[in-house]
């Protein structure tokens, strides 16, 4: 009996774990990506794997499987991959609160302690200390460089045998199991949507028709640190604490957030949370903000950009501040608090698409999901 076979649209992080994902269970898979390399939200963020982020159930579990396989496809792929865990900052009493509820529900579930602020000096020489009451401590966080990971996961699906991966192909329309760039065509048994925040292209009328919109997110590098020195885990304070459903588990969270909106109006009206993480060459990825529609503006704002690094100033400290680069990802975001969108537009087509800024830490699981469901 031959292979069943499939075709995955998208080269990002939500079809290339497809790709594995399928591969591994014995089918052959074209991969056709619009672009000569991965080029959108998946290389455009801070290569966090962050399970903390996530809520307890399934999000968190599949948070924690898709940890499992990075570290392995960093090993497969030939990659910077580092175990670093957490810090989130605590600065204030009620921060400080947060982080106690977060330490009390998890008991039992993962890794969270409550640090005082010398052992978080231990853990971070780039924490500032000043009036620091407190650092929330979870170890299951990883961090990688996404523009390192896709293109070294691009190359190793090329040279994996039962897999061909066809760069610089869009893919305009879809007949049946059929799908078109210009005149050439593919044919697959299955063929697996994976457009990230082009929508526009491949069943409009259906996006249309679903709770799905865009985020806009600008980010920030900074110059590789001399002497090789090291923040060790990624920090975060106290607006992450809202950011992510994560901590929805903690009864102060509101009361956070209510201080906050009257403290940090244009943080807030922004989407502004600031986290830093360090890549394996010393480079310090920062951001970010979060803006939300369809009509999203191509030119980046300064004072956002302003207000993320005079933030991060609050709570870290480097050697050098110099910014190296500067950015803006698009990724799709679900409006109806779902962490995906997966519909099924014929025997042959499935959309997988949605994932919001989760994509790289909940991907990989994903994959693995959809293909065990496969009828």
């Amino acid at each position: 009996m031959n292979n069943p076979t499939a075709i995955v649209i998208g080269a990002g992080i939500v079809g290339l774990a497809l790709t594995r994902a399928l591969h591994n269970k014995g089918w052959k898979v074209t991969v056709l990506e619009r672009h000569p390399r991965s080029q959108g939200a998946s290389v455009r963020n801070f290569g966090m794997i962050w399970p903390v982020g996530q809520a307890q159930g399934p999000a968190f579990d599949r948070a924690m499987r898709s940890r499992e396989i990075w570290l392995e496809m960093s090993q497969k792929a030939n990659f910077f991959a580092e175990q670093t865990g957490s810090l989130h900052l605590a600065y204030t009493d009620l921060e400080v609160q947060v982080a106690q509820d977060y330490v009390t529900a998890m008991q039992g579930i993962k890794s969270a302690t409550l640090l005082s602020p010398e052992q978080v000096q231990a853990k971070s020489p780039a924490a500032k200390l000043l009036h620091l009451k407190a650092g929330l401590w979870t170890e299951e966080e990883l961090i990688l460089d996404p523009r390192e990971a896709m293109l070294q996961l691009g190359r190793y699906f090329e040279n994996l045998p039962g897999v061909e991966v066809i760069w610089n192909k869009a893919i305009s329309r879809i007949e049946g199991n059929t799908v078109y760039s210009g005149q050439q065509a593919w044919s697959a048994d299955r063929v697996f949507v994976c457009s990230g925040m082009d929508f526009e292209t491949l069943y409009p009328e259906i996006f249309e028709q679903i709770p799905i919109t865009k985020c806009k997110l600008q980010m920030m590098r900074i110059a590789k640190q001399p002497d090789n020195w090291r923040i060790g885990p990624p920090l975060c304070a106290g607006l992450s604490f809202i950011h992510y459903k994560g901590f929805q588990v903690a009864p102060s969270l509101d009361k956070l957030r209510a201080v906050y909106e009257e403290q940090f109006p244009e943080l807030i009206k922004w989407g502004i949370h600031v986290m830093v993480a360090q890549n394996g060459q010393g480079e310090l990825t920062i951001g970010d903000s979060h803006e939300y529609g369809l009509d999203l503006s191509p030119f980046d704002r300064m004072d956002v950009n302003d207000l993320i690094v005079n933030y991060l100033k609050e709570f870290a400290q480097f050697k050098d501040w110099k910014i190296a680069s500067s950015w803006q990802g698009i990724y799709p975001k679900m409006t109806n608090g779902a962490t995906e969108f997966i519909h099924q537009v014929s025997d042959a087509v499935t959309i997988v698409n949605g994932l919001g800024g989760n994509g790289m830490t909940l991907s990989f699981g994903l994959g693995e999901e959809v293909v065990a469901n496969l009828g």
